[in-house]
């Protein structure tokens, strides 16, 4: 993940121009609980999420324009299509922050197509290219086990419950792997997010649209928590609130926080809100500790397995799912 930089109060306007964290003054105020009934749902297997997040390490830093790069891509269209899945492979090429032409691969799987009432879900699967958070080896790349693969690695696991339901599922839904998303400069934070960038310009699908998406993002590192994110917040409330609820209601509360923050994550979903114009949360891990959402191991070389919560894969996961599960089919 990226988001690179805080931005002062006198130039929050021109926040498409970079992919940043903007951050001033916390806000700490908690809502009143909502009630929220629960539909029967599919469970979640976290030892399988973390089984497809130990898939992507094996391949290596997926950097653009790499061997492992490359071959995580067949791996991740290879899934998607032995569970039965509608796969557009989105290829295109953008210009790096450094002048490099990045190969661009977005991936995106479709389930119960013939639904009207779409939701989507999306996570990046590229990794950075150097870490330069680090003390030490700071021009190699980092292994994204947090800050990418834990993302891919619950909506893999969604995909799998998602094509064993058939009929059940309630209404279609479109899971989209963002390339390009942290090949960004680290002086400025310019040039992240590009396949989001580039998605929501140029959809896979002719007057696409969706009832909402959800971005997942560093969600399995320890020690974090979930809050209400501000773009998130100022673009789609409803759909943060819902979530946040149905999360409560399975007992996830201590994760996920009904706080809000004055932090703005320009995130893949802050492109796709504006740009894209379907409203879009964030859940991205939040360090409640340094009070931001960049915890010790982002953009460093302990992004690692060892660092890995797979309880966190759980709890994302089943509120995903569960999420999917309590809507109402459009008529």
């Amino acid at each position: 993940m990226k988001r690179y930089f805080v931005l002062s109060s006198l130039i929050l306007a021109f926040l498409a121009t970079s992919c940043g964290e903007t951050s001033n003054v916390s806000n700490t105020k908690t809502e009143t609980e909502t009630k929220i009934a629960l539909e029967p749902a599919p469970e979640f297997n976290a030892d399988s999420a973390y089984y497809f997040l130990e898939k992507q390490l094996e391949f290596g830093p997926r950097v653009p324009n790499t061997q492992a790069h490359k071959e995580t891509g067949a791996y991740l269209i290879n899934q998607f299509e032995n569970i039965g899945a509608t796969v557009t492979v989105q290829e295109f090429e953008s210009e790096a922050f450094d002048g490099t032409v990045l190969q661009g691969k977005n991936i995106v799987a479709s389930f119960n197509e013939s639904a009207k009432k779409r939701i989507l879900l999306a996570s990046h699967w590229d990794t950075r290219p150097f870490a330069d958070h680090d003390t030490d080896k700071k021009e190699q790349p980092i292994m994204g086990a947090n800050d990418g693969a834990s993302g891919v690695a619950v909506l893999l696991e969604v995909a799998r419950v998602l094509s064993q339901s058939g009929k059940d599922l309630p209404v279609g839904v479109d899971i989209i792997l963002f390339d390009l998303e942290d090949y960004g400069s680290p002086e400025d934070g310019q040039k992240y997010c590009l396949g989001s960038q580039y998605w929501s310009e140029n959809k896979h699908k002719a007057n696409y649209q969706a009832f909402y998406g959800i971005l997942l993002d560093m969600v399995g590192g320890k020690n974090t928590t979930f809050v209400y994110e501000d773009i998130s917040n100022k673009y789609a409330s409803s759909i943060l609130k819902k979530v946040w609820s149905i999360a409560h209601e399975l007992n996830y509360q201590d994760l996920f926080l009904k706080k809000k923050v004055k932090h703005n994550i320009i995130d893949d979903h802050y492109y796709v809100n504006v740009k894209g114009h379907i409203p879009m949360i964030d859940i991205i891990g939040y360090n409640p500790v340094n009070d931001n959402y960049f915890i010790d191991t982002w953009h460093t070389h302990q992004d690692v397995l060892e660092n890995i919560d797979k309880e966190h894969l759980k709890a994302v996961g089943q509120t995903l799912i569960q999420t999917i599960f309590n809507e109402v089919p459009k008529s």
